[in-house]
């Protein structure tokens, strides 16, 4: 109930957020229920039904990423003096940011079932009704105890991740003695401040990307090995070819908070002035928080272009609708969890920004920092994912 309250009066774009989360909710929950008519009306055909489940775990993935990026942002789960006197403490806030994702995504699976029985007819009185009876096994019943399994996949995953992920950190109890040590000596004065550690991703990521280069490059010149096609596809592709092109894309997801780091630690080279000392310091600093979600976005970016290079040259259709509305939630899901990153980077930076304004400096030097470190990441991973999505799509070209 205090979700739900909190949720009435939140700001607008705090709203729009999470209707976001719901609409991204919607569409993996349709996807499952298209995949249970699927295997209702095809019975004897097993595996192409596993493969359309397989399908869904990406979305899946993404919605939850998604919906833990907007939990992170939402200001009415951070700790606050007002509830705090009322007893909620991290640990409760952080089941109440549970709560609130787990509202959102239950509110667009109910919304996807809605729309999956009034495209099968059973609920009438609306345009298009029945429009896909043929597709989802209208003449079937429907067992409502595998729908609303399948529908709940997604809010229970969102609320796990997000109680996971904003739960409170421990802090180690100070030892017998230690505060009375504390209290009779001096303070010593704070060290200075180390500079940021770079993350440990980027070899591992660049492991994982030659890995899955390699392994396409020897399955495309073996096509005797057993074939996988996309749900809807025109025809197979080895399946070594879309494990390696799995392992190029989660390469770069690894190695993104890395190549952020990296790119703070160029922009302070020779000779940087104070907006390059700046930006290249901002990035440093945000590596982790910025550099995930933007080596997600590199890798399905790069996934997409090698996928449409390989099987958009002909004059049909490659995919089927179902494998588009897949792709297009992936590709939604991480732009906006990057934008919704990035806005979070950017609330980070409200209390360096307001002492750097007080000791004298511009707000035109903060906005061209801000400039610099976009255009910087934009023109380190723009040809980098193009590069990576190239040499993806090369072995099968020809």
């Amino acid at each position: 109930m205090l979700a739900l309250r909190l949720a009435r009066g939140s700001h607008p774009l705090v709203m729009l957020r999470r209707l976001l989360v719901s609409a991204a909710s919607a569409g993996v929950g349709f996807l499952l229920l298209c995949t249970l008519g699927y295997a209702m009306g095809h019975p004897d055909d097993s595996s192409a039904s596993l493969l359309r489940l397989l399908w869904c775990v990406l979305p899946l993935v993404a919605t939850v990423h998604f919906a833990v990026a907007v939990a992170r942002t939402d200001p009415s789960t951070r700790p606050c003096e007002s509830l705090s006197a009322l007893g909620y403490g991290p640990g409760r806030m952080s089941a109440l940011a549970a709560a609130s994702t787990a509202l959102s995504c239950t509110l667009g699976s109910s919304l996807a079932l809605l729309v999956y029985l009034h495209l099968r007819g059973d609920i009438t009185g609306m345009p298009f009704d029945g429009a896909a009876a043929e597709l989802l096994a209208a003449g079937r019943p429907l067992p409502l105890a595998a729908a609303l399994t399948l529908l709940s996949v997604v809010p229970v995953s969102a609320a796990l991740s997000v109680a996971l992920i904003l739960r409170p950190r421990r802090t180690p109890l100070p030892k017998e003695g230690a505060l009375d040590e504390a209290l009779e000596e001096p303070a010593a004065p704070e060290p200075a401040k180390k500079p940021t550690a770079p993350p440990a991703g980027l070899p591992w990521g660049m492991a994982l990307l030659a890995l899955g280069l390699a392994l396409e490059t020897y399955s495309a010149g073996n096509r005797s090995g057993a074939t996988l096609s996309l749900p809807g596809g025109s025809d197979g592709s080895p399946t070594g070819v879309l494990v390696g092109w799995a392992l190029t894309a989660a390469g770069l997801a690894f190695a993104g908070p890395g190549i952020t780091h990296l790119c703070g630690r160029l922009l302070q080279a020779y000779r940087p002035c104070a907006t390059r000392l700046l930006a290249g310091r901002a990035l440093m600093e945000e590596a982790r928080r910025i550099g995930r979600p933007l080596g997600v976005a590199a890798a399905v970016a790069s996934a997409t272009i090698a996928v449409t290079t390989v099987y958009g040259q002909g004059d049909g259709r490659p995919f089927g609708p179902l494998t588009g509305l897949g792709a297009t939630l992936v590709m939604a899901c991480t732009t906006a969890t990057l934008l919704t990153s990035a806005l979070e980077s950017r609330q980070a930076r409200v209390d360096t920004k307001d002492a750097l304004l007080r000791l004298g400096a511009s707000a035109a030097m903060l906005r061209m920092a801000a400039a610099l470190r976009a255009v910087t990441l934009l023109a380190v991973f723009a040809p980098l994912t193009w590069a990576v999505a190239a040499l993806a799509a090369l072995p099968l070209q020809g």
